[in-house]
């Protein structure tokens, strides 16, 4: 348990996890979330590796500063981070709001990432579906009181430094959560091969997650039955789990694991050779 000073002020809480000489794993929790978030898969990646939790700016037990939230300075706090633990290169794997922070991170500072995996996040802003964007459309301080009945409220009254300050925290994500994007356009600057994670009832479209893993190179043509035309990029859809309880899902690390593990994600020889 530690912290880092990072890009704008923020004193950045990380933990590790797993085995100190193993590939270093960054995991980015969603919004509203900490590092505790990916508790129940952490075991399982963590076995031959050196996994970093992190808690963004305003969450978990990292505290806010007097800036707004956006990807784009979570992004360059995440940067911060693996140049603070001395870091060549992570692998970075992100969840939803952490998602989109990864995303940035691999844009902005593509030299920093190893393999980037995306977990239920769209490159574009309408990629969501409508009730979704409509529950973000309303997300603001006049939930603070409401949401005190919550999950999300427990864990951060339990180990934010500032507890008051959730109000805040609602308010700067709703206004986060409102902002258009749309990154189709940037995603050419990730050097890094790219897996993308999603639910097969998540909150993104299924329409958005096919045109997302044609963009960054998946999908685009007949691998040939040798896989010598096969995408470095890597596509897993997971059966009977939603946007909401993806990270509980076993087949997450499952699909996740292997994609980190390859010794190259070159395409693989002819058959027989």
């Amino acid at each position: 348990m530690s912290y880092a000073d990072v890009t704008g002020g923020v004193h950045l809480y990380h933990e590790e996890h797993g085995e100190s000489s193993g590939q270093p794993l960054v995991l980015v929790h969603g919004g509203l979330g900490s590092g505790e978030m990916f508790g129940p898969i952490l075991p399982t990646l963590g076995e031959g590796r050196r996994v970093i939790t992190v808690d963004l700016q305003a969450h978990g037990r990292t505290a806010d500063v007097d800036r707004p939230l956006r990807h784009e300075s979570l992004g360059d706090d995440l940067a911060g981070l693996i140049e603070h633990l001395g870091l060549a290169q992570a692998d970075v794997m992100g969840y939803s709001l952490g998602a989109g922070a990864a995303l940035r991170l691999a844009i902005q500072h593509p030299h920093l990432v190893r393999r980037l995996v995306i977990v239920a996040f769209p490159c574009r802003r309408d990629g969501w579906h409508a009730e979704s964007l409509a529950g973000m459309d309303q997300m603001g301080e006049h939930l603070a009181e409401p949401m005190k009945q919550s999950p999300p409220y427990e864990s951060y009254s339990r180990v934010a430094p500032r507890p008051q300050d959730w109000s805040v925290l609602l308010s700067k994500t709703g206004d986060l959560l409102r902002r258009d994007y749309d990154w189709s356009g940037e995603l050419a600057q990730i050097t890094a091969p790219v897996m993308l994670v999603f639910a097969d009832a998540d909150a993104i479209r299924p329409a958005h997650i096919a045109e997302f893993y044609a963009l960054v190179g998946g999908g685009l043509r007949d691998a040939n039955w040798d896989g010598s035309a096969r995408s470095v990029a890597r596509l897993a859809v997971l059966p009977g789990y939603t946007h909401y309880d993806i990270l509980t899902a076993p087949g997450l690390p499952a699909a996740v694991i292997p994609f980190l593990d390859a010794p190259s994600l070159e395409p693989p020889p002819p058959f027989g050779r």
